[in-house]
């Protein structure tokens, strides 16, 4: 509760840091540095490997850091100095509102904040408007509709791209699978004539919609669905909810969240290769920190 209250209350509150995302991101697999009486905190996710624990942030967890009423340099040097003397990091990132002295590499993230739909379309840019004006027989013949778990789980096996493993697909799916079912991911499918061809999973909690997936057949590229989709939620969430496009770095999905005119967020991440962590293990072992 006491973590729960610091988050909802701290000026880097993201929804990546709650207690529901990282108990399903995770698979329960974390932990709180903590400052005071919870007057700021660190989640660290962490896995188990030969039975040493190495922090690593868990899939579609994009930003965590440090929490408090008001970011504050010196105690985010402190928290990562302790992460860094007493864990063995495999990666790590903080937020976007997290400041630091400490050099590490960035990562783009892009973010629209509230306001009227009609502010926001109007940054759109000119290629962005074309691709939302839809030709009639698609108008005629297309639809957009929410769908259940069951409804999308085969199209998203279907057409997720850029998993480094394929293991990796089953653990998506019951990151999706756990989100729907406690009311926090969405699933908006674009339809023409009757068929699935675009879907996006968006997660929704602390004010923010997050863009957790875009999934595409990609023989109707062309028809511009995932923006169709994306322009969709913006109209019903924008003036309530911050936007989260979850990324940014690959050029190819940068040039297209860049249509949308969002702003640029970077956050610093820390990472280590296996080669470092085992070095870094045994400079914890000698000084006595690793636990």
């Amino acid at each position: 509760m006491k973590y729960s209250h610091c988050l909802e209350n701290s000026e880097q509150r993201k929804y990546s840091a709650t207690k529901d995302f990282l108990d399903i991101t995770s698979k329960k697999q974390w932990e709180i540095l903590v400052y005071k009486d919870y007057e700021a905190v660190m989640p660290v996710p962490y896995i188990r490997k030969y039975g040493i624990k190495i922090v690593h942030n868990p899939k579609l967890c994009q930003q965590l850091g440090v929490f408090s009423a008001k970011d504050d340099i010196e105690l985010n040097e402190v928290f990562l100095h302790y992460l860094e003397t007493h864990y063995l990091i495999r990666a790590y990132p903080f937020n976007d509102v997290n400041q630091l002295r400490t050099k590490m590499r960035m990562k783009k993230n892009f973010l629209i904040y509230p306001e009227t739909y009609e502010q926001v379309y109007s940054r759109y840019s000119p290629k962005r408007k074309r691709k939302l004006r839809l030709d009639d027989e698609v108008v005629k013949n297309s639809e957009i509709r929410l769908l259940a778990y069951d409804e999308a789980e085969n199209f998203i096996k279907t057409n997720m791209i850029g998993l480094s493993k394929e293991s990796d697909l089953p653990d998506f799916m019951e990151i999706f699978k756990t989100s729907y079912q406690l009311n926090y991911l969405k699933f908006l499918a674009f339809f023409y004539h009757h068929k699935i061809i675009n879907i996006i999973a968006t997660y929704s909690d602390c004010e923010m919609v997050a863009l957790l997936g875009t999934f595409n057949d990609k023989d109707y590229v062309k028809l511009s669905g995932a923006s169709v989709l994306i322009d969709h939620t913006l109209k019903e969430t924008i003036e309530t909810h911050i936007f989260d496009f979850e990324g940014g770095d690959l050029p190819n999905i940068e040039e297209f969240f860049r249509g949308f005119r969002p702003e640029l967020r970077p956050y610093g991440i820390i990472e280590n290769s296996i080669k470092n962590l085992f070095k870094k293990l045994g400079i914890l072992i000698l000084k006595g920190k690793f636990f």
